[in-house]
This record gives structure tokens, C-alpha cells and sequence, in this order.
């Protein structure tokens, strides 16, 4: 599913945990403001509402290097609109097998940026349109391996980089707001559209339908929401009405 000119993509989060859809505060273990069964399910929902992508990361793989592969396949099996998938690819053989599956965009983070030769080779087998590089920050900073490490380098810095190592596009996630519910900074994502010609999808502290409307408007390509819609803050039928360009 390519991004469009006159579209911002937004799609709901569905993370998975011990086999449970769940929603971290900035994403720390043990912080879990939501717990559901069956994620598939709750994907499904998701998609019954309008939603035209799902965003699934699987937190199991992040956090404790384990992937959840049987909870991913559920979701493949019970919707039919596509699935953008990271959490836990520390191996180019795992990036395949996930391809494999019919995953439509593959999300990449710490493998992509310490050995940024596999997004060259995964552009190359599969297309760089299915290889999403994952920019989180912190601080202005690139944190990787769950953000629990931080690098010397911005989101903007290396997203030049990335985009001549073949990546089809950018997740920027401000793990400062991230969970927070409590909005967040457009100068950050917009710095980041200017830098570089990719799409680059939105992620983090988005709240209100004022959120939307200043991401619409900044003209990033796509957004993530989460906590917002399991706290019942945002509505997502009335999100998805803010999915055109305005």
C-alpha cells in the first residue's frame, strides 16, 4: 500500500505482549495502561471502523529479543486490510520469513541502523516501498534497541542516510510524548519531512482531533494512534474523516 499525495494514512496501533494487546507509557515494561485478549480481534474492530492499514509492533520482540509470531499470524489470518509490522527484527532471515507472510511494510530499527547494509539488501529482494526505517528520539537523539540506548546522531541526520541505503520510508516516533496522552511538538516531524524526500508516518502523544488536523496540515504522510483510542480520548471514525489532505 503506497502513500498518497492527497492522503494522510491513519492507522491505529495494535502492540502486542504475552500474546495481549496492550498500551505502554513511553513504552517501559510493567506500565501497561491497557490489556486486551485476542489482538487479532482487536485489529479486526479496528478495521471494521475504516481503518485502511494496521500498525502492529510486536513488544515481546523489542523488549525481550522473543518474537510473537503466533499472535502476528492471527492478525494476517482474521483482516484483510494490510499490516505494517517492527518490534524485534535482529535478523535479515527474520525479516524475510515476516516478508514472506505477505507483511506489507516491514518496520526496521536497531538491526537497520547498526548494520544498515540489510535495508539495502531487503530493498532489493522485496522493494523499498515494503522497508520502513524506524528514526525513534529522544531528546532530539536516535534511541534504538527498545529505546534503551541513545546514539549521537538526530532523526534528520540519519534519515539522508537511510534513504540512499533504500528505505521507502520513515517512522518517527517522539518517545518524549509517547503514552503521555498529553499532545505533542510539530516542529520535530515537520524539521524531519523537510530533510528528506520519503514519506515519513507520525507516532506519538497524539490526543485530539486538533492533533490531527496540525499533523494533516504539516503534511507528514501518515500517522500512528494508540493510547488515544484505547483510552477512548479519540474517536477513530471521526479521526478517519481527517484522512484526506486538507
Amino acid at each position: 500500500m503506497s502513500f498518497k499525495k492527497d492522503e494522510m494514512l491513519i492507522m491505529p496501533a495494535v502492540d502486542i505482549k504475552n500474546g495481549k494487546c496492550v498500551q505502554l507509557v513511553q513504552g517501559k515494561p510493567g506500565s501497561e495502561m491497557v490489556e486486551i485478549e485476542n489482538p487479532e480481534l482487536v485489529a479486526r474492530h479496528w478495521q471494521d471502523l475504516g481503518a485502511k492499514c494496521i500498525h502492529v509492533i510486536d513488544l515481546d520482540g523489542t523488549i525481550d529479543g522473543v518474537a510473537n509470531l503466533t499472535a502476528v499470524k492471527k492478525i494476517l489470518k482474521e483482516v484483510s486490510v494490510p499490516i505494517q509490522l517492527g518490534g524485534g527484527i535482529r535478523s535479515i532471515e527474520y525479516a524475510r520469513q515476516l516478508l514472506d507472510l505477505d507483511i506489507e511494510r516491514l518496520i526496521i530499527g536497531t538491526m537497520g541502523i547498526q548494520q544498515p547494509q540489510t535495508i539495502t539488501e531487503l530493498s532489493d529482494e522485496y522493494g523499498s516501498d515494503r522497508i520502513m526505517i524506524s528514526l525513534d528520539s529522544k531528546d532530539n537523539k536516535v534511541v534504538i534497541k527498545g529505546w534503551q540506548e541513545k546514539i549521537d546522531k538526530t532523526p534528520t541526520e540519519l534519515s539522508q542516510e537511510f534513504k540512499e541505503h533504500g528505505a521507502g520510508s520513515i517512522l518517527f516516533t517522539n518517545v518524549d510524548v509517547e503514552g503521555l496522552l498529553g499532545g505533542f511538538y510539530t516542529n520535530p516531524v515537520v524539521e524531519l519531512k523537510k530533510s528528506v524526500d520519503l514519506p515519513v508516518v507520525y507516532s506519538g502523544g497524539i490526543t485530539t482531533i486538533d492533533d490531527i488536523k496540525k499533523l494533516n496540515e504539516s503534511g507528514v504522510d501518515g500517522i500512528v494512534i494508540g493510547s488515544a483510542l484505547y483510552k477512548d480520548k479519540l474517536d477513530l471514525t471521526e479521526a478517519l474523516k481527517y484522512q484526506k489532505r486538507i
